[in-house]
């Protein structure tokens, strides 16, 4: 019998310390999930844990790597409600979910509705929960007016489409060459560069919500300097320079240090953005589509910052 594949690293550096290789199945224990995946997605936190630039515990032989897929339930252990062989899900939040077969918590695991493929499934996860979460956290609603920087992205526009369906008005910073896909979700695409204050003052009455998933000095000078209230301006991207402008700061690739109910928003994120997904109300941008045995391509894509959900399908599919 063949057995399943999985990518790893057995210790940190660049995409080439990736392997790809033959792995023992598994059975899951008590509270567990086996799930044969369909499609995994891949997200910058990704490439920043396999090179050490967010840290993590020290590797003990092999690192599963990946957090988010899709794909379908194999078998369930002990105190497993909810799930059973053959039902479509996504995962979110897990750890392995580069490879062929993978056992993760129930608590990992969403129902996928059969409007919505693997691959759309697989890209829900980081990005959604992020940008749901910073939204809920900044308490974006009605008439506010919100700017987020980096709305081409893809957390930028997931934060674009829920404040939007919340009735605020968004601008968005982008490039020129992105500027249709950023008015396609709802919002008004604004250059960034020089004159990025002076443009989103041009665009409209004053702005009440500042969120950067751009990271850029340019997105945190411009952001305290058109929010009054720095309560409400938060970052994605750089949580070490938070404090130096009196913003909120939240991890985007993990889910330490947030609060409980923060931590309850990013897995609330996931069945609502399925459900929206499944009914026409909700688009996740799809990018390169790689074969799990070239993980190391993916996460050179993912590094150079390519435009849409960077995926990677396992051979069998």
């Amino acid at each position: 019998m063949q057995m399943p594949h999985a990518v790893f690293h057995r210790r940190l550096g660049g995409p080439e310390v990736l392997e790809y290789a033959e792995v023992a199945s598994a059975d899951p224990a008590a509270g567990e999930v086996a799930v044969r995946i369909e499609a995994a997605g891949v997200n910058p936190i990704d490439a920043k844990l396999r090179s050490g630039l967010r840290a993590s515990t020290p590797i003990e032989g092999r690192r599963g790597v990946g957090s988010d897929g899709a794909g379908i339930v194999l078998a369930v252990g002990d105190d497993v409600a909810g799930f059973r062989p053959g039902m479509p899900v996504v995962v979110s939040g897990a750890q392995g979910t580069y490879a062929e077969e993978a056992i993760v918590p129930a608590s990992a695991l969403t129902l996928r509705p059969p409007a919505v493929d693997a691959e759309t499934g697989a890209a829900i996860g980081i990005p959604v929960a992020t940008a749901y979460q910073a939204l809920r956290s900044l308490a974006v609603g009605p008439g506010d007016r919100l700017l987020v920087h980096g709305g081409s992205g893809t957390v930028g526009q997931a934060v674009i489409q829920f404040a939007v369906r919340w009735d605020a008005d968004v601008l968005a910073t982008t490039s020129e060459r992105r500027a249709d896909r950023v008015r396609a979700l709802g919002a008004v695409p604004v250059a960034y560069g020089p004159g990025l204050v002076e443009r989103v003052r041009a665009a409209g009455t004053g702005i009440d919500v500042a969120l950067d998933c751009a990271g850029t000095d340019e997105a945190l000078a411009a952001s305290v300097e058109v929010v009054h209230d720095r309560s409400r301006v938060a970052t994605l991207v750089r949580g070490a320079d938070a404090p130096r402008y009196g913003i909120q700061a939240y991890a985007g690739g993990a889910a330490h240090g947030l609060t409980d109910q923060q931590r309850a928003w990013r897995r609330e994120a996931i069945p609502v953005a399925l459900g929206l997904i499944a009914a026409g109300g909700f688009t996740i941008e799809l990018g390169p589509r790689y074969a799990l045995r070239d993980a190391v391509r993916a996460h050179e894509d993912v590094e150079r910052g390519t435009n849409g959900k960077i995926l990677l399908v396992p051979d069998q599919t």
